[in-house]
């Protein structure tokens, strides 16, 4: 039996002056920052790593769709994302200190 629940659509976000110019380089970075660090990795990722870089750059273009004409829609991923990979940069950094 499936049981569906619907959810109430997400809340506008809010507007502020330079929303739309923060939003674009929210957009490219993240995918980008994907992109760097396969093209940067030193093993052997065979087809795995044109596919994901491809996947990654069709994704930018949909979240800078998003972030230009669609900036009400627009969630910024270095909050979501941002906080998490600087606490393991930390954690990192305390254990190279500690080594």
């Amino acid at each position: 039996m499936w049981l569906l629940v619907a959810r109430e659509p997400r809340q506008d976000a809010p507007q502020w002056a330079g929303r739309k110019s923060l939003a674009v380089l929210d957009a490219v970075a993240w995918p980008l920052i994907g992109v760097s660090l396969l093209y940067l990795s030193r093993m052997s990722l065979g087809v795995v790593g044109p596919v994901l870089m491809a996947a990654a750059i069709v994704l930018s273009v949909a979240r800078l769709r998003r972030a230009i004409w669609l900036n009400h829609h627009y969630r910024f991923t270095t909050w979501r994302w941002g906080g998490i990979v600087f606490g393991l940069m930390m954690v990192g950094a305390v254990l190279d200190m500690s080594a």
